[in-house]
């Protein structure tokens, strides 16, 4: 069983202490969230993480691959510079994947050697998890719907099954920014609607992604999230699976919905 576990993260910046300081402590429930990630990664020897990440190199009508042999983390635009971090790329795996995903969707590859912050603030996070691990980087397909990147995930689920080494999923995003007056996107009752409808839909993983490809575009689209394609990508990668879910932590203290979620397998 290639896939060893798969989870929604949430990205804020402020989950680094460096970078949060005093706000740090708000977010203590997601910071234990992404350790028994950490745990899990470690207990299962992970070799390589595959990050699906909202703020990558998107493109409207493509899926992006990132297959730079080394991809570095730079946290320098959020006023922290960390010691040196880099990681290998898989390029065996990404050879695979853009091998069988090319001809069936729109893909394009990447060499970006700085990591975007929806995928570097997962891996600074996790990087002490399991040595020597290697990374592919993924970005959703900006204008294509939510079925196709279900459609996406899939396959590429295919591939990881297919694989012989001990995989990991991350699907790296955020929920409604507009929960509060203070939020990013200012305040709509929407933003709790759209979350609160997301984690009941997830709480029933037989019925998941259906009920998600029913949701109102324009409801979603009010909800100013982030999170639902890397989301629903990660959903159509393990739908072959029997899973359950368990919601390690739910925090809106930033007027963002933060979700972290483990698949059971």
């Amino acid at each position: 069983m290639p896939l060893t576990s798969a989870a929604l993260l949430p990205h804020s910046p402020l989950l680094i202490p460096e970078i949060g300081q005093a706000h740090y402590s708000l977010l203590a429930k997601t910071v234990s969230a992404y350790n028994e990630v950490a745990k899990i990664v470690k207990e299962r020897e992970v070799a390589t993480l595959l990050i699906i990440s909202p703020h990558g190199s998107i493109q409207a009508g493509s899926f992006v691959l990132n297959v730079a042999p080394e991809m570095e983390i730079n946290l320098k635009d959020f006023g922290f510079i960390p010691p040196k971090t880099s990681f290998s790329g898989d390029a065996l795996l990404a050879d695979k994947i853009a091998s069988t995903l090319r001809p069936i969707f729109p893909l394009e590859l990447s060499s970006e050697i700085i990591l975007d912050n929806g995928s570097a603030v997962p891996l600074y996070l996790l990087k002490d998890s399991a040595p020597n691990l290697k990374i592919i980087v993924i970005s959703p397909a900006d204008n294509l719907s939510l079925a196709d990147q279900v459609n996406f995930g899939r396959e590429l689920g295919a591939v990881i099954a297919a694989s012989e080494k001990n995989i990991a999923l991350i699907a790296s995003g955020d929920l409604s920014h507009r929960l509060k007056k203070k939020s990013p996107g200012g305040y709509s009752p929407k933003g709790a609607k759209f979350d609160n409808k997301l984690i009941e839909y997830l709480s029933e993983p037989q019925t998941a992604l259906e009920n998600i490809l029913k949701m109102d575009p324009k409801f979603i689209a009010d909800a100013q999230e982030c999170g639902l394609k890397p989301l629903v990508m990660l959903l159509g990668a393990i739908a072959g699976k029997s899973w359950q879910p368990d919601i390690l932590a739910y925090q809106t203290d930033f007027g963002v919905g933060y979700l972290s979620l483990n698949c059971q397998f």
